[in-house]
Protein backbone atom coordinates (compact mmCIF):
# COMPACT_ATOMS: atom_id res chain seq x y z
CA UNK A 1 0.00 0.00 0.00
CA UNK A 2 1.11 3.63 -0.86
CA UNK A 3 3.01 5.59 2.25
CA UNK A 4 0.61 8.36 1.79
CA UNK A 5 -2.34 6.01 2.70
CA UNK A 6 -0.71 5.83 6.35
CA UNK A 7 0.10 9.73 6.18
CA UNK A 8 -0.78 11.40 9.91
CA UNK A 9 -3.66 13.95 9.79
CA UNK A 10 -1.70 17.38 11.31
CA UNK A 11 -2.45 19.24 13.67
CA UNK A 12 -3.88 21.92 11.58
CA UNK A 13 -6.11 19.14 10.20
CA UNK A 14 -7.03 18.12 13.85
CA UNK A 15 -7.83 21.46 15.14
CA UNK A 16 -10.35 22.47 12.39
CA UNK A 17 -12.12 19.00 12.95
CA UNK A 18 -12.20 19.42 16.84
CA UNK A 19 -13.04 23.30 16.13
CA UNK A 20 -16.05 22.43 13.94
CA UNK A 21 -17.28 19.33 15.81
CA UNK A 22 -16.99 22.40 19.04
CA UNK A 23 -19.06 25.02 16.82
CA UNK A 24 -22.09 22.43 15.66
CA UNK A 25 -22.54 20.91 19.08
CA UNK A 26 -23.15 24.12 20.52
CA UNK A 27 -19.88 24.25 23.09
CA UNK A 28 -18.49 27.13 20.97
CA UNK A 29 -21.74 29.40 21.27
CA UNK A 30 -23.21 31.77 18.10
CA UNK A 31 -21.53 35.21 19.35
CA UNK A 32 -19.17 33.92 22.19
CA UNK A 33 -15.35 35.40 21.62
CA UNK A 34 -12.26 32.76 22.24
CA UNK A 35 -8.68 33.88 22.61
CA UNK A 36 -6.27 31.16 20.34
CA UNK A 37 -4.65 30.06 23.72
CA UNK A 38 -7.99 28.85 25.13
CA UNK A 39 -8.71 26.87 22.34
CA UNK A 40 -5.41 25.41 21.90
CA UNK A 41 -5.08 24.47 25.61
CA UNK A 42 -8.63 22.88 24.91
CA UNK A 43 -7.44 21.08 21.95
CA UNK A 44 -4.44 20.22 23.43
CA UNK A 45 -1.94 21.50 21.12
CA UNK A 46 0.20 24.77 20.13
CA UNK A 47 -1.66 28.27 19.12
CA UNK A 48 0.05 27.75 15.57
CA UNK A 49 -2.46 24.92 14.22
CA UNK A 50 -5.40 26.57 15.99
CA UNK A 51 -4.75 29.89 14.23
CA UNK A 52 -4.02 28.33 10.78
CA UNK A 53 -7.61 26.29 11.48
CA UNK A 54 -9.06 29.52 12.48
CA UNK A 55 -8.30 31.17 9.23
CA UNK A 56 -9.90 28.06 7.09
CA UNK A 57 -13.07 28.32 9.45
CA UNK A 58 -13.43 31.92 8.81
CA UNK A 59 -13.03 31.65 5.27
CA UNK A 60 -16.11 28.95 5.38
CA UNK A 61 -18.24 31.48 7.85
CA UNK A 62 -17.96 30.11 11.04
CA UNK A 63 -16.18 32.35 12.97
CA UNK A 64 -14.34 35.56 12.89
CA UNK A 65 -11.00 36.16 13.78
CA UNK A 66 -10.14 39.53 15.25
CA UNK A 67 -6.60 41.36 15.90
CA UNK A 68 -5.94 41.27 19.45
CA UNK A 69 -9.25 39.54 20.64
CA UNK A 70 -9.11 35.90 19.58
CA UNK A 71 -12.02 34.18 17.40
CA UNK A 72 -16.01 35.26 17.57
CA UNK A 73 -17.80 32.52 17.12
CA UNK A 74 -20.41 33.74 13.86
CA UNK A 75 -24.49 33.02 14.84
CA UNK A 76 -26.41 32.87 11.16
CA UNK A 77 -29.28 35.14 11.22
CA UNK A 78 -32.38 33.49 9.57
CA UNK A 79 -31.80 36.48 6.92
CA UNK A 80 -28.68 34.67 6.07
CA UNK A 81 -30.05 31.28 5.43
CA UNK A 82 -33.08 33.04 3.29
CA UNK A 83 -29.64 34.16 1.27
CA UNK A 84 -27.83 30.99 1.81
CA UNK A 85 -30.49 29.01 0.21
CA UNK A 86 -30.93 31.04 -2.98
CA UNK A 87 -27.90 30.87 -3.99
CA UNK A 88 -27.94 26.72 -2.82
CA UNK A 89 -31.06 25.81 -5.09
CA UNK A 90 -29.76 28.09 -8.23
CA UNK A 91 -26.63 26.00 -8.44
CA UNK A 92 -27.67 22.52 -7.09
CA UNK A 93 -30.83 23.17 -9.49
CA UNK A 94 -28.20 23.77 -12.31
CA UNK A 95 -26.25 20.29 -11.27
CA UNK A 96 -29.40 18.21 -11.17
CA UNK A 97 -30.14 19.24 -14.77
CA UNK A 98 -25.87 18.81 -15.91
CA UNK A 99 -26.29 15.11 -14.02
CA UNK A 100 -29.58 14.53 -16.05
CA UNK A 101 -27.77 15.32 -19.57
CA UNK A 102 -24.89 13.03 -18.56
CA UNK A 103 -26.52 9.81 -19.43
CA UNK A 104 -25.18 8.14 -16.55
CA UNK A 105 -25.24 4.64 -15.72
CA UNK A 106 -27.56 2.64 -13.21
CA UNK A 107 -24.00 2.21 -12.09
CA UNK A 108 -22.62 5.55 -11.55
CA UNK A 109 -26.22 6.47 -10.14
CA UNK A 110 -25.57 3.90 -7.76
CA UNK A 111 -24.27 6.31 -4.63
CA UNK A 112 -27.55 8.82 -5.39
CA UNK A 113 -29.75 5.88 -5.21
CA UNK A 114 -28.47 4.32 -1.77
CA UNK A 115 -28.66 7.69 -0.21
CA UNK A 116 -32.47 7.49 -1.04
CA UNK A 117 -32.69 4.21 0.22
CA UNK A 118 -30.95 5.53 3.37
CA UNK A 119 -33.26 8.74 4.01
CA UNK A 120 -36.54 6.38 3.85
CA UNK A 121 -34.66 3.71 6.22
CA UNK A 122 -34.49 6.14 8.41
CA UNK A 123 -37.54 8.01 7.84
CA UNK A 124 -38.90 4.45 8.32
CA UNK A 125 -37.38 4.02 12.32
CA UNK A 126 -38.00 7.69 12.54
CA UNK A 127 -34.36 8.48 12.89
CA UNK A 128 -34.02 11.99 12.19
CA UNK A 129 -30.14 12.18 12.83
CA UNK A 130 -29.56 9.20 10.01
CA UNK A 131 -31.50 11.00 7.49
CA UNK A 132 -29.99 14.34 7.90
CA UNK A 133 -26.63 12.73 6.90
CA UNK A 134 -28.02 10.58 4.46
CA UNK A 135 -29.90 13.65 3.05
CA UNK A 136 -25.89 15.16 3.17
CA UNK A 137 -24.76 12.15 1.32
CA UNK A 138 -27.26 12.68 -1.27
CA UNK A 139 -26.81 16.37 -1.87
CA UNK A 140 -22.74 16.16 -2.27
CA UNK A 141 -23.35 13.10 -5.11
CA UNK A 142 -25.81 15.37 -6.72
CA UNK A 143 -23.33 18.11 -6.87
CA UNK A 144 -20.55 15.83 -7.48
CA UNK A 145 -22.31 14.10 -10.58
CA UNK A 146 -22.87 17.53 -12.42
CA UNK A 147 -19.65 17.88 -12.68
CA UNK A 148 -18.74 21.17 -12.16
CA UNK A 149 -15.99 21.78 -9.95
CA UNK A 150 -16.80 25.48 -9.37
CA UNK A 151 -20.32 24.56 -8.67
CA UNK A 152 -18.79 21.76 -5.75
CA UNK A 153 -16.42 24.40 -4.01
CA UNK A 154 -19.39 26.69 -3.55
CA UNK A 155 -21.57 24.97 -2.26
CA UNK A 156 -18.86 23.08 -0.04
CA UNK A 157 -18.26 26.38 1.60
CA UNK A 158 -22.25 26.80 2.42
CA UNK A 159 -23.56 23.37 3.25
CA UNK A 160 -22.04 24.03 6.49
CA UNK A 161 -24.34 26.59 7.27
CA UNK A 162 -27.18 24.55 6.29
CA UNK A 163 -25.98 22.01 8.75
CA UNK A 164 -26.26 24.40 11.62
CA UNK A 165 -29.75 25.62 10.66
CA UNK A 166 -30.95 22.00 10.27
CA UNK A 167 -29.00 21.28 13.99
CA UNK A 168 -31.53 23.33 15.39
CA UNK A 169 -34.46 22.80 13.29
CA UNK A 170 -34.52 18.67 13.00
CA UNK A 171 -36.33 17.88 16.14
CA UNK A 172 -38.71 20.38 15.49
CA UNK A 173 -39.76 20.23 11.94
CA UNK A 174 -42.33 17.50 10.17
CA UNK A 175 -40.65 14.05 9.49
CA UNK A 176 -39.29 14.49 6.02
CA UNK A 177 -41.42 12.54 4.20
CA UNK A 178 -41.68 14.69 1.54
CA UNK A 179 -38.23 15.73 1.05
CA UNK A 180 -37.66 11.78 0.23
CA UNK A 181 -40.33 11.82 -2.67
CA UNK A 182 -38.43 15.24 -3.59
CA UNK A 183 -35.54 13.51 -3.66
CA UNK A 184 -36.87 10.57 -5.43
CA UNK A 185 -38.23 12.44 -8.33
CA UNK A 186 -34.91 14.22 -9.42
CA UNK A 187 -33.49 10.76 -9.12
CA UNK A 188 -35.74 9.50 -11.27
CA UNK A 189 -35.12 12.58 -14.31
CA UNK A 190 -31.62 11.93 -13.92
CA UNK A 191 -31.83 8.17 -14.38
CA UNK A 192 -34.25 8.61 -17.96
CA UNK A 193 -32.35 11.72 -18.74
CA UNK A 194 -35.35 14.53 -18.29
CA UNK A 195 -32.86 17.54 -17.40
CA UNK A 196 -35.34 20.00 -17.55
CA UNK A 197 -37.55 18.23 -14.73
CA UNK A 198 -34.50 17.37 -12.74
CA UNK A 199 -33.96 21.46 -12.29
CA UNK A 200 -37.39 22.02 -11.53
CA UNK A 201 -37.95 19.51 -9.08
CA UNK A 202 -34.92 19.80 -7.25
CA UNK A 203 -35.61 23.88 -7.10
CA UNK A 204 -39.14 23.42 -5.94
CA UNK A 205 -37.16 20.84 -3.14
CA UNK A 206 -35.12 23.59 -2.27
CA UNK A 207 -37.01 26.45 -2.23
CA UNK A 208 -39.71 24.14 0.07
CA UNK A 209 -36.66 23.24 2.14
CA UNK A 210 -35.71 27.41 2.43
CA UNK A 211 -39.35 28.15 3.00
CA UNK A 212 -39.72 25.38 5.91
CA UNK A 213 -36.38 26.25 8.07
CA UNK A 214 -36.31 30.27 7.65
CA UNK A 215 -39.84 29.95 9.00
CA UNK A 216 -38.96 27.78 11.96
CA UNK A 217 -36.11 30.16 12.67
CA UNK A 218 -38.34 33.17 12.87
CA UNK A 219 -41.21 31.69 14.42
CA UNK A 220 -39.16 30.05 17.21
CA UNK A 221 -36.38 32.73 17.31
CA UNK A 222 -33.92 30.34 16.96
CA UNK A 223 -30.08 30.61 17.06
CA UNK A 224 -27.94 29.23 15.01
CA UNK A 225 -25.41 26.21 16.60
Amino acid sequence: MNELDHKPISNMQRAIGELRELIFSGQLSPGSDHLESELAERLGMSRTPVREAALILESQGLLELRPRKGVRILPVSATDMREIYDVLTELESLAAERAAASGYSAHELNQLALSIQDMENAVAAEDREAWAQADDAFHRELVRLGGNTRIQNIVGMMSDQVRRARAVTLFIRPMPTQSNEDHRGVFDAIRDGQPADARRIHRAHREQARNMIVGLLEKHHLQLL
